[in-house]
């Protein structure tokens, strides 16, 4: 099985409910190869790391409390958002994170001089590793100033450039927004209209609109929670489409 998982901010934990209902009611379907973007790329490694996921969701909900501290809530130039990251992710990943993703994650960058896409699978150390998904979340003036250099390279958020990577045809795709991905949310009204924003297609809605503005700003916890389930329930919903379960 192949997944991809859209960049989305701190929408991110929707992932995370979605990887929590694979592994509960799919543990039969091996996970070969998963791509995402920015957050996407973030839950894609814990999924690969094999961590209780639950630490995953503490962690979001971490950084989520952390922004909304301050008035401004994530814009706040009191808050930095890289380094509150980076301090989760060195906290939480095992130090044999590099070996246990290498060839199966795979994370879209988008190179800085060119804004060309570039995939990368391989991580020589878990800070190489680090510094990847450092990266692939970093989007300029609301991370910093100067992304983060990989390599010697420096990149920038991969949603700029590809923010739904995919293997092949049979790639399970999965968004937070409602759109035309394997998983994602079905929100009752019928839209028309699709836009498709660097290879993911979404919905033009006022729900969706809704959705984009927690991707940098995030909402209180019970809400973040409710997003979590909504996702470990639309897996389960496909996985029952697709006649997966056991």
């Amino acid at each position: 099985m192949n997944l991809s998982f859209a960049g989305c901010g701190f929408l991110g934990i929707y992932h995370i409910g979605v990887a929590i209902g694979l592994k509960k009611y799919a543990p039969h379907l091996p996970l070969n190869k998963i791509s995402g973007a920015s957050a996407g790329a973030i839950a894609a490694c814990c999924l690969l790391c094999n961590m209780p996921l639950e630490e995953t969701v503490n962690a979001v909900l971490f950084i989520a409390q952390a922004a909304r501290q301050y008035i401004l809530g994530s814009f706040s130039p009191y808050f930095h958002v890289q380094h509150v990251l980076l301090g989760r992710l060195q906290k939480i990943l095992p130090d044999d994170a590099h070996i246990r993703v290498n060839g199966k994650l795979h994370i879209s960058l988008t190179r800085v001089y060119d804004r060309k896409n570039v995939i990368i699978s391989q991580f020589d150390s878990k800070e190489d590793l680090l510094q990847a998904l450092l990266a692939t979340s970093f989007v300029p003036l609301y991370s910093g100033l100067l992304p983060p250099r990989l390599h010697g390279i420096r990149y920038m958020d991969g949603g700029f450039s590809d923010n739904l990577p995919i293997f092949d045809e049979d790639t399970i795709t999965v968004c937070p927004f409602c759109g035309e991905s394997d998983i994602c949310p079905r929100d009752t009204s019928h839209q028309l209209f699709y836009l498709n924003v660097s290879n993911t297609s979404v919905e033009l809605s006022k729900q969706n609109l809704y959705r984009f503005v927690r991707v940098f700003y995030p909402p209180e916890i019970e809400i973040l929670s409710n997003i979590c389930k909504q996702g470990c329930n639309d897996a389960l919903k496909f996985l029952h489409h697709r006649n997966l379960l056991k």
